[in-house]
């Protein structure tokens, strides 16, 4: 959410902002906030204006009250309730006019950075750079459920039957191997100075609106009926929600969390594509960081860093795409997708993503921070997702299979796998 002063002095960039999203939908808004805020402003100098009036006139009441004049001082009790009552119909309209412009503001998309590419949808992100040599081996490369079939490693007409279409039964190494994936990644962001956390897997609607934009609601979320209670979409959402309503001390960040947590996708997209490539459930090892504004470039940089050396040690090539300015969610100033290379596919596909949300998170759920000097301000946010099975089976088990038909095991995951070094 942006700064309404900010809006109020830059109504001109924040609707080029705007048009750059391709949002034009939403430009009226900009105007509509400007007239609801000057006669917010209004009406908060009106009531300053009468309270002011009724300080004075009580005191003169007292006065007339010491000097035995009753008529006028019952005079002057009528002003005070007329302005009583004034007063308080400018606070019922104050509080409607606000909740107004809050609702318009939490639509306004966030100011993308300036580097961001322009464009429509994610057809136009721009690659930045490939890590790994992309190879094509020459043997076939089956589908990723005929390779986990062959391990007796997945059973999708029995997950049908329980859950429905977009659910899975992972067995044996296969399962094994889904849980040592995320086991490294846990230890790979710890050795890399992250705290590990386990969070709430379920957050309150305060949370959910402070952590997201309306239009994502509904696609990540499943809402408990009868409580005030969503299920998460991804651990980033209760992990920067850890820190709502606080004032961190500034020698204290940056804070550094990753966290295991499952995701979902709520309805039917992309459901009838074969496999787990897109499924109703997932699970996935994420990373958030809430740092001073100066430094959040520089994390943006980290954190996207980390998933590329975590899938480089998992020998699976890799490149990053920017995301252009109609691929980015409001919140988002900047945004870059991680995808893996597929052999068989002869192409790159996503398997994780890396944001820097600016102080639009920290702004709705109320993370402040207090310098050295006194001074206070909004913390900035990132996450990304350091990895995410079955996503990351379908690349390591393409990327590692042999020609005889077994599954090499890099160095670093044998551990994780019982000491093996390929499974058959």
């Amino acid at each position: 959410m942006l700064d309404i002063k900010f809006l109020r002095q830059n109504p001109d960039v924040v609707k080029e902002n705007i048009k750059k999203k391709f949002q034009d939908e939403k430009l009226p808004l900009v105007d509509e906030v400007i007239e609801l805020d000057k006669r917010n402003r209004e009406i908060k100098g009106e009531v300053e204006a009468l309270r002011a009036e009724k300080n004075k006139v009580s005191k003169e009441i007292g006065a007339c009250m010491a000097h035995g004049e009753k008529e006028k001082a019952e005079e002057l009790k009528k002003k005070v309730q007329e302005n009583a009552a004034r007063m308080e119909e400018l606070s019922a309209e104050e509080k409607e006019v606000e909740a107004k412009i809050k609702k318009d503001m939490m639509v306004i998309p966030n100011i993308i950075d300036p580097s961001v590419p322009i464009g429509k949808d994610d057809s136009q992100n721009v690659e930045i750079e490939k890590f790994g040599e992309p190879v094509v081996p020459d043997f076939e490369i089956p589908y990723h459920t005929e390779i986990m079939e062959k391990f007796n490693g997945i059973d999708l007409e029995s997950a049908g039957k329980v859950a429905g279409n977009g659910f899975y039964y992972l067995m044996g190494d296969i399962a094994r191997l889904h849980s040592a994936v995320i086991s490294y990644a846990r230890d790979f962001m710890i050795d890399r100075g992250f705290t590990y956390c386990i969070p709430p897997f379920m957050i309150r609607s305060n949370v959910v609106t402070g952590v997201m934009s309306f239009a994502e609601m509904d696609s990540m979320m499943y809402k408990i009926e009868g409580e005030d209670l969503y299920l998460i979409g991804t651990s980033e959402h209760s992990m920067i929600g850890k820190f709502i309503d606080t004032m961190l001390d500034e020698a204290e960040l940056p804070k550094t969390l990753t966290s295991y947590c499952f995701r979902k996708e709520k309805g039917a997209h992309g459901i009838e594509e074969r496999g787990v490539y897109r499924i109703h459930q997932f699970e996935k090892q994420e990373m958030i960081v809430v740092c001073k504004p100066e430094e959040s470039k520089e994390w943006y940089d980290k954190l996207w860093k980390n998933t590329v050396d975590l899938f480089r040690s998992l020998d699976i090539p890799v490149r990053t795409l920017e995301c252009c300015s109609g691929d980015l969610a409001d919140l988002k100033v900047k945004s870059c997708d991680v995808e893996a290379w597929s052999p068989r596919q002869k192409k790159y596909f996503e398997v994780g993503s890396c944001s820097n949300l600016g102080d639009a998170q920290a702004r709705r759920l109320g993370i402040r921070v207090k310098g050295s000097d006194g001074n206070k301000y909004f913390a900035h946010t990132l996450n990304n997702t350091v990895v995410a099975p079955p996503r990351m089976l379908i690349a390591f088990l393409e990327n590692n299979l042999q020609a005889d038909g077994s599954v090499r095991i890099p160095e670093v995951l044998r551990p994780y796998m019982g000491g093996k070094s390929e499974i058959r």
